[in-house]
């Protein structure tokens, strides 16, 4: 609102009386302490009409505020000056009126100069008097603020504030043309707004808050003087110090009275404000990551602030996006779910506590939207002081000799997502999914068999010195950690039971090279150095023979969103930890959409999830899982349909338990970031393992929510192309398996004789029998005479599973 035009004879008497006061006059009135020679001199070569006009104002810097998904729950604070813009009508009038009793007697009255507050200050200050005056009004105090505000250059807030008469008729000047353009309310209010307080407390909004707890609406009398008594000399008139506090005690009963004598207060009023003691609460107001208004919650806003320096919307340089943010005065609603992050926030601790070296690390993904839910870590964010340091000294052997500290309990390294150094931690048999999918992607059915034998002898070439090696050759031979062959397996017992020498084979059959694709399609980033080589080209990735079982690194983050992609039917979702934001003005930015791509066709996300169903103990119409699961309690906790995979490395160095519904995908990994070679292994389903933070976090950010079920596949990407398979009962084991061969299939003979009315040794019948997928392993059964042929349905092993604990990754 502009204010009403003065008289015109009011104004061209201002700017008439202020041009003669441009010399001597106002040098002995505004700078009495400085020399009059030559001040005058260059205050009269100024000529008050060459000055500029024209006062450009820039916001002065805003505090911006995160909050949880809820857009209630405060996150975290965020500022260079911890200020933030309020009306006028949001401030107590008592307020208003302490700031013109302490400041400005006649700011009503004045045309932004006080022609006869200057003349007041030339007398007294001429006259020897012991109290020197000045004569700035509030709005040229406004203007010497927003002139510094401005300033593009550090010289140009220095002009601003320096003590001369330049700067004095450089104020008038603006002070004046401010008058003519604002309202004296609107002049009050940028006032109170851009004002400092002390205490890192700048404008009226956060200094009720530092000093009173309260927003300035609630001001009393009391409270109101005193703070409109520290705007002179915030740091000397402190009331939060022992030197300062009576000096404010003082500055506040001064403002008091000349409430009275401006009429803004009754003696009655001011006497009992003066009576009241004087109590202030010092709580600056929290900034930056490591003061999150819940403890756990400094690794998600760590990664909320990465997200927002790598934007380029906010700025071209990392340093002008850290300032839009810290000055800006967003509105900022994350996508933190309060109740997922203190489910997993206890989880985490509740398995490892804070000195453990083992880090217990969780992230929970949104499918469909890629919104970051939680992130856990059981360490404290927070910069270990090097004065009293807290951390122990650090598990890795070589570091220990030099004495040099650990990254735990406090760390502020982003564990979660990666980054600064942090490439991740292998993840073991989560990665058979990758495998999964690209299978399906090229026509393989769930239902492909392979007869999975203890070790299996692979194509892919390896240092012949490796353990990993065949005996004599340079090639690869994977085994089972269970020391016993797997039996013919589809891929939802191959995936529930977790066979490697089932996943390698399928791996070489559709090429390690898209594999390794699918699992960048998924997000898999490949930070560290030789899985970088590897993922490189083409022909480097065909060689990865142990990629399926989990080799490379990968970060909670990364793997919680790849499983998302899949629950939400194949559509990738860029991580985001942002869901709103809105600048002063309340406009909402674009940027805090979600930015999504389909990258994996709906039928073969969804196959891939109904495999995924099996080791965490759930079924779909069309699973055929077998018996032996490998993380079975997900689904009896949970208590909802779930997908999910875990994963573990050779020696147990790092342990992985993905588990997901349809609204959350919870991955969590458990290793020694300070030392990946540990020599602690690490655990799944004990209670200081991984697999109970990440179900835990799953439970309780499912509590209160609806059961969605996952979508089956339909019954060609399940089952494939299904040919009849011959008879050959009562044959030769050679002939049999002759003709088995020739109808398509691959013949394998069982180890296991059953009892028939064949001859024995001959064959007694097959496994599955009647129709089976085309190329699929069919076991021939051997007679050993003397009974009855055995029966068995369609994809049912020749024999049961051998029972003992699931095989788990090695890799």
């Amino acid at each position: 609102m502009r204010k009403r035009d003065h008289n015109v004879f009011t104004n061209a008497a201002s700017l008439l009386v202020c041009g003669l006061l441009a010399g001597v006059v106002v040098a002995a009135a505004a700078f009495p302490a400085v020399a009059m020679s030559g001040l005058a001199a260059k205050a009269g070569a100024e000529t008050f009409g060459a000055l500029p006009k024209e006062l450009t104002v820039a916001r002065a810097p805003q505090i911006s505020y995160l909050l949880a998904s809820d857009g209630k729950t405060p996150l975290a604070t965020m500022y260079d000056e911890n200020r933030r813009d309020v009306k006028l009508a949001d401030i107590a009038p008592v307020m208003q009126k302490a700031i013109i009793a302490a400041e400005d007697h006649d700011f009503y009255k004045h045309n932004g100069v006080d022609l006869n507050g200057v003349a007041r200050a030339f007398v007294n200050n001429q006259s020897g008097a012991n109290s020197q005056q000045g004569a700035s009004t509030l709005t040229m105090q406004y203007v010497r603020l927003a002139i510094a505000y401005s300033a593009t250059h550090p010289a140009d807030v220095v002009a601003a504030t320096e003590d001369t008469s330049a700067r004095k008729l450089r104020e008038m000047r603006y002070a004046i043309q401010i008058d003519k353009e604002f309202s004296k309310d609107e002049i009050l209010e940028r006032y109170l707004n851009i004002a400092s307080f002390g205490n890192g407390a700048y404008g009226i909004y956060a200094a009720s808050q530092v000093y009173f707890g309260k927003p300035p609406s609630k001001l009393k009398i009391e409270e109101a003087a005193m703070l409109a008594g520290m705007v002179k000399a915030p740091t000397t008139n402190d009331p939060t110090t022992r030197s300062g506090r009576p000096l404010a005690l003082d500055r506040r009963n001064y403002v008091i009275d000349n409430m009275v004598k401006i009429g803004a207060v009754n003696q009655q009023e001011a006497d009992a404000a003066k009576a009241a003691p004087m109590v202030v609460k010092d709580k600056r107001t929290p900034n930056g990551c490591v003061s999150t208004n819940e403890k756990g919650w400094g690794f998600f806003c760590d990664y909320f602030y990465r997200w927002w320096l790598q934007q380029e919307t906010f700025g071209s340089t990392t340093y002008d996006r850290e300032r839009r943010l810290k000055s800006g005065g967003y509105t900022i609603v994350t996508t933190l779910d309060a109740q997922a992050q203190r489910g997993a926030d206890r989880a985490v601790r509740k398995a490892k506590k804070e000195t453990a070296k083992e880090a217990a690390m969780v992230a929970v993904v949104e499918p469909g939207t890629g919104r970051v839910r939680a992130l856990a870590v059981n360490r404290s964010f927070k910069i270990d002081d090097p004065k009293s340091p807290k951390n122990k000294i650090s598990s890795d052997p070589a570091k220990a000799k030099k004495k040099i500290r650990g990254n735990y309990p406090n760390t502020v390294n982003p564990l979660l997502t990666g980054g600064q150094g942090i490439t991740g931690y292998q993840a073991g048999s989560t990665f058979k999914i990758f495998t999964i999918v690209a299978a399906l992607e090229k026509g393989i059915p769930l239902g492909y068999t392979i007869n999975a034998q203890q070790k299996f002898k692979s194509e892919y070439i390896i240092d012949s010195s490796s353990p990993a090696a065949c005996p004599g050759t340079h090639f690869y031979c994977p085994t089972n950690s269970t020391g016993k062959a797997g039996g013919v397996l589809n891929m939802w017992s191959a995936f529930s039971q977790s066979t490697n020498t089932y996943f390698v084979p399928l791996q070489q059959q559709v090429g390690a090279e898209n594999v390794v694709d699918a699992a960048k399609r998924l997000g898999i980033q490949f930070r560290a150095a030789n899985d970088a080589k590897f993922a490189g080209t083409k022909d480097s990735a065909h060689q990865w023979g142990a990629f399926t079982l989990g080799v490379s690194q990968t970060t909670p983050l990364e793997l919680a969103n790849a499983y998302a992609t899949l629950a939400a039917d194949g559509k990738y979702c860029e991580p985001i930890p942002v869901q709103e934001i809105k600048d002063p003005e309340g406009n909402k930015l674009d940027i805090a959409n979600p930015r999504c791509e389909k990258r994996v066709s709906t039928e073969v996300a969804r196959a891939a999830v109904d495999a995924a169903r099996c080791p965490v103990g759930d079924n779909s119409s069309t699973s055929k899982c077998g018996d032996s699961r490998t993380a079975r309690q997900v689904k009896s906790i949970v208590k909802a349909p779930v997908a999910g995979k875990s994963g573990t490395t050779d020696s147990e160095k790092t342990a992985a338990l993905v588990a997901m519904t349809k609204q959350y995908a919870v991955a969590g990994i458990m290793a020694d970031p300070d030392w990946p070679q540990t020599n602690v292994k690490m655990k799944h389903n004990q209670p200081d393992g991984i697999n109970p933070p990440v179900i835990e976090t799953l439970r309780d950010a499912m509590e209160g929510k609806e059961r969605i079920k996952f979508e089956p596949p339909g019954r060609k990407i399940s089952e494939g192309d299904q040919r009849s398979i011959p008879s050959v009962t009562c044959q030769d084991l050679d002939a049999a398996k002759s003709r088995i061969n020739g109808a398509g299939f691959e013949a394998v003979v069982s180890d296991v004789k059953v009892a028939s009315n064949c001859p024995a040794g001959k064959a007694a019948g097959t496994s599955p029998e009647g129709r089976t997928i085309k190329g699929g392993v069919v076991t021939i059964q051997v007679s050993s005479g003397g009974g009855t042929p055995p029966t068995t349905g369609p994809g049912g092993p020749a024999t049961p599973p051998t029972p003992g604990r699931p095989p788990r990754p090695r890799g």
